[in-house]
């Protein structure tokens, strides 16, 4: 990787190499343009809450009162753009083995979308927070997710094919669209005016999660139990990257106005009360209810009679958190029995090694609704991958 830069111009020329050393080919994003996006007007002008409520939005890191509130931010904008990159590390493998040249758009879209925030969250560092910003920025394109060393356990998991990558988009994916919500109303205004172009772009994210597991499940060839497996092993990941139950950082984080809540404008205008030790219960909670509704809506495509899908409780499968590595099963209720016992109970609510083989296999049919690209999308190069 090149020298720590000076400017951010010369943090693209790095993130160039960091392509290389990725096996990205920038022709993959075809026609999409990897700029620097805000929404000013978005932003807004005064602090919305906490502490410094009412106060001018600050503009510049110099304007920020405290150092903890400093680092506070670019802790935060480091890890959100660590998870974009990372994301590409997981994905980009995926580009091969396409089911179709739609969804090898849609891939390759997604991982441009998240290379732009990438990008986003670097000009922040490299524009507002001097050479301390700059190391990070730095340190954003040496850290691999194929090595294991992105900041967040869920960024550094194989996604070995599509079926992972319709669950990742159409769960994890989520989680970052509240991410990117409760940091929209940011009292440091460059952070909150990054968040609405991104919001944007992350739909498009969401959607092909979920059209992805309709077109599964209309197609038929993959068995529902399987695909619930897999439902539960990302809806568990997703839970966990709301972080720990009273959390003292998010906490913190309220106070001095750099993060709310989910749907934080709204919760202000109805003067909903403000409960600050559970702030992580509070938002992991909104997108449980969420996703269970999405999945509600895949029920209708099921055939009369046939189980339904559903959303595995909060307190299944954690890795974070006041349950985690403790035995809760799918229902919320704890696990009562041996350690043979629990592990029978595990292999028939989460993916198997057996699952993986016989994917394989399933995976030479049509496991997937087919949908042909539209002529915008061929014209725009995006995801083509040249013989």
């Amino acid at each position: 990787m090149g020298e720590l830069p000076t400017t951010f111009d010369e943090w693209v020329d790095n993130f160039g190499d960091w392509q290389k050393m990725v096996g990205f080919d920038p022709a993959w994003i075809g026609d999409f343009d990897l700029s620097i996006k805000f929404d000013w007007e978005r932003a807004g002008e005064v602090i919305e809450f906490g502490d410094y409520e009412g106060r001018k939005k600050w503009e510049r890191s110099l304007q920020i009162p405290h150092q903890n509130i400093r680092d506070g931010l670019l802790s935060m904008i480091t890890v959100q753009g660590d998870t974009e990159f990372a994301s590409v590390e997981q994905q980009k493998h995926l580009l091969e083995s396409a089911p179709s040249d739609y969804d090898r758009y849609a891939a390759a879209r997604i991982m441009a979308e998240e290379q732009r925030h990438g990008w986003q969250m670097c000009y922040l560092l490299m524009t507002y927070f001097g050479q301390q910003g700059a190391r990070e920025a730095q340190k954003l394109l040496e850290r691999n997710a194929q090595e294991g060393s992105r900041l967040l356990g869920a960024f550094n998991r194989p996604m070995p094919h599509w079926l992972d990558f319709f669950c990742y988009t159409m769960f994890v994916d989520r989680d970052g669209k509240f991410q990117l919500g409760m940091l929209s109303t940011s009292s440091f205004k460059p952070l909150a005016a990054s968040m609405g172009p991104m919001l944007k772009e992350e739909s498009f994210h969401l959607g092909t999660g979920a059209n992805g597991l309709r077109r599964i499940i209309k197609a038929g060839v993959i068995p529902l139990d399987m695909l619930q497996r897999y439902f539960n092993k990302w809806v568990s990941t997703a839970h966990d990257l709301f972080g720990t139950d009273s959390s003292s950082a998010a906490e913190w984080a309220y106070v001095w106005g750099i993060k709310g809540r989910w749907d934080e404008r709204a919760k202000l205008e109805s003067g909903q009360e403000v409960f600050k030790t559970s702030l992580n219960e509070e938002s992991r909670q909104h997108y449980h209810d969420e996703i269970v509704a999405e999945v509600d809506k895949m029920n209708g495509l099921l055939p009369e009679g046939t189980p339904p899908l559903y959303v595995a409780h909060e307190n299944f499968n954690r890795d974070i958190g006041d349950y985690a590595n403790k035995r809760y099963m799918v229902d919320g209720n704890a696990f009562e029995g041996s350690d043979e016992k629990w592990a029978n109970y595990t292999s028939e609510f989460l993916p198997t090694s057996q699952d993986e083989e016989d994917l394989k296999e399933l995976f030479k049919q049509e496991w997937v609704e087919h949908r042909a690209p539209t002529r915008m999308m061929i014209e725009s190069g995006i995801g083509q991958i040249k013989a």
